[in-house]
């Protein structure tokens, strides 16, 4: 490998990394376990310490490294400061300076969904599309927007933040954000286990859901088989998704919505139910905005964590 960087996506239960040549191939993918004690102070050191065990292990010269890209879920300031990422516990966090200092290597961090959002549009579903937004759906909710290749941060580098835009009034929950009522309450993985367990407990009702786990998967693998509750809960889910993207795309007009993350992984069922709810709810203009299943899966983060290593201005100027 003459030349190659290193993507990281640092979710809430794995930090999936993946090596990658400057052309933008998948070399070798990796992950471990997220620490979250301690206010998650041992995940720049774990990350630090599995990079530098891969390097030796494929016998990769550092100095042929462009650098390491990293997604966090949460606010990212230009200087690669974590300025808020409620579900690792951190807040000013100076991911890039720590991270460069353990490993010899410069840095450059972006918002997971922002370089999801990178990735899609670089090797995946909205390839060569004029502009994009790229929804995960996993334990919460993130949204990354790309436009003419540029990701669209926003002054406090928290744009695409559609979780924490309001969505039910009598939301008896407090979000992690401390409001309530948060889109992310209601349609993301957690979401969906949360109405299933409330529509269980309203019901008297045989259910497929009654036998055991009711996550998103087992919700969406009911639905499937006709499954009343879990049909019900699906239509919520639906509902919910499909307005806040019809709201969203009266402000951006995207030629493409990707769906993806862990609930996506219930594959057309998912997307259907929010499109059929978002066709409802969209302004004529937008009505035929295409909606795509995310094609990258989970490794989209580290594809676009790639793409940041190889185009960031600033990860350049520190290796020159």
């Amino acid at each position: 490998m003459e030349r190659g960087c290193v993507g990281i996506d640092i979710g809430g239960t794995s930090v999936k990394l993946g090596m990658f040549d400057e052309e933008g191939t998948l070399l070798e993918k990796w992950s471990i376990p997220t620490n979250r004690n301690q206010n998650g102070a041992e995940i720049i050191p774990d990350i630090a310490a599995s990079v530098s065990r891969k390097l030796n292990q494929l016998e990769v010269n550092p100095a042929h490294l462009t650098g390491i890209g990293v997604g966090v879920p949460g606010q990212v300031s230009e200087d690669g400061m974590v300025l808020l990422a409620e579900n690792l516990g951190w807040k000013n966090v100076p991911l890039m300076r720590e991270l460069s200092e353990r490993t010899g290597l410069p840095v450059c961090a972006e918002n997971d969904a922002n370089l999801a959002a990178l990735g899609e549009s670089w090797k995946g579903s909205a390839g060569h599309c004029h502009s994009m937004m790229f929804v995960t759906l996993g334990t919460g909710i993130g949204c990354g927007i790309v436009v003419k290749g540029q990701i669209l941060t926003g002054v406090h580098g928290a744009a695409g933040e559609i979780g924490h835009m309001h969505a039910e009034d009598h939301m008896p929950e407090q979000c992690v954000c401390g409001k309530y009522g948060c889109l992310e309450q209601l349609a993301s993985a957690t979401g969906l286990r949360w109405m299933g367990e409330r529509a269980l407990e309203r019901s008297t009702k045989p259910s497929l859901l009654r036998e055991g786990e009711v996550s998103a998967k087992t919700i969406f693998e009911a639905a499937g088989k006709g499954d009343v509750l879990a049909v019900r809960v699906a239509e919520q889910f639906g509902k919910y998704l499909g307005k806040a993207l019809a709201d969203c795309t009266c402000v951006l007009n995207p030629e493409v919505i990707v769906i993806g993350g862990g609930v996506a992984k219930g594959g057309q069922i998912v997307l259907d139910y929010i499109e059929k709810y978002y066709r409802q709810y969209a302004y004529q203009p937008f009505g035929e905005t295409k909606l795509k299943l995310a094609s990258l899966g989970n490794d989209a983060g580290i594809y676009g964590a790639a793409r940041l290593a190889i185009t960031s201005e600033s990860l350049i100027k520190q290796v020159q």
